[in-house]
């Protein structure tokens, strides 16, 4: 993908979508960013020039008209980022069986419909796809079934691509954050501050803890994992396929076991902190 490049991100209305979207955009490149959310998609689109296709990745209809709007509008797609998920808890046990297949709808079962709808274009294009997944694929916490298992899904679904089609021009890879300042993260900070009682810090409280033990030990900013969507859709990262990239502050780097000798660690009720 040389030159000025045709994007598709979708969540790109918030957190890493949007971050993603404005770096492309400040390149030069042309975006659609598509979400369930109207308001904040139309806000970019007046900030800076992208094209807002409000959807839902998990409805193959609305797939297929967010895949046709970027044609009718630029002719082409260069790239597509999937980067919309949505979070839900619980352990194998206990978990909704409704919220199970809401999270496998939005964070697998979409991602499938838009690359199936985009790949006959990536392949003119010789384009890319980056999906968006989580340290939560490779790495499992307390109460995390749902979420952890569809981004394994997500990152072994962008794989398959990278090995069916690379042959024909079209590389994809994975990048996995850890905690990252968006809307997402911040709602389970304010859960995670409020059963833990810190307080006034709240949610900036619950990212210096939940985060501390990290090598770098702050949560990460938005425009930093979308630097490195931005790099592996580029020409820079011409023979990048079918990797992971974590983007995580070393959080998958770091032996748990370790960490007694360095900090004082107090568990909080059955599931810990």
């Amino acid at each position: 993908m040389s030159g000025k490049r045709v994007v598709v991100v979708t969540g790109g209305g918030t957190g890493i979508g949007e971050a993603t979207a404005r770096l492309l955009r400040a390149e030069g490149h042309q975006v659609v960013v598509s979400g369930r959310r109207s308001e904040p998609l139309r806000r970019l689109e007046r900030e800076i020039g992208v094209l807002a296709y409000p959807s839902d990745v998990g409805d193959p209809e609305a797939v297929d008209g967010l895949v046709r709007a970027a044609l009718g509008a630029y002719g082409r797609i260069d790239g597509v980022v999937l980067n919309a998920g949505v979070g839900r808890g619980g352990a194998v046990g206990d978990l909704s069986l409704e919220d199970w297949d809401e999270v496998m709808r939005i964070n697998v079962t979409g991602p499938l419909l838009l690359l199936r709808a985009a790949i006959p274009h990536l392949l003119e294009s010789r384009g890319a796809v980056v999906a968006v997944a989580s340290v939560s694929a490779l790495r499992n916490g307390m109460g995390n079934a749902p979420y952890a298992t569809s981004k394994a899904a997500l990152l072994q679904l962008c794989r398959s691509v990278a090995v069916d089609y690379g042959r024909r021009g079209v590389r994809a890879n994975t990048v996995c954050p850890s905690w990252v300042r968006t809307e997402m993260a911040d709602r389970r900070m304010a859960r995670f501050a409020a059963e833990t009682g810190l307080g006034e810090g709240g949610v900036a409280a619950a990212y210096e803890e939940a985060t501390r033990p990290l090598p770098l030990g702050r949560p990460g900013e938005p425009r930093e994992v979308a630097e490195a969507i931005g790099w592996l859709l580029s020409p820079a990262a011409s023979y990048v396929n079918g990797a992971v990239l974590t983007v995580d502050g070393g959080a998958t780097a770091l032996d748990p076991g370790t960490l007694a000798f360095d900090f004082h660690v107090e568990p909080r009720g059955d599931g810990g902190a």
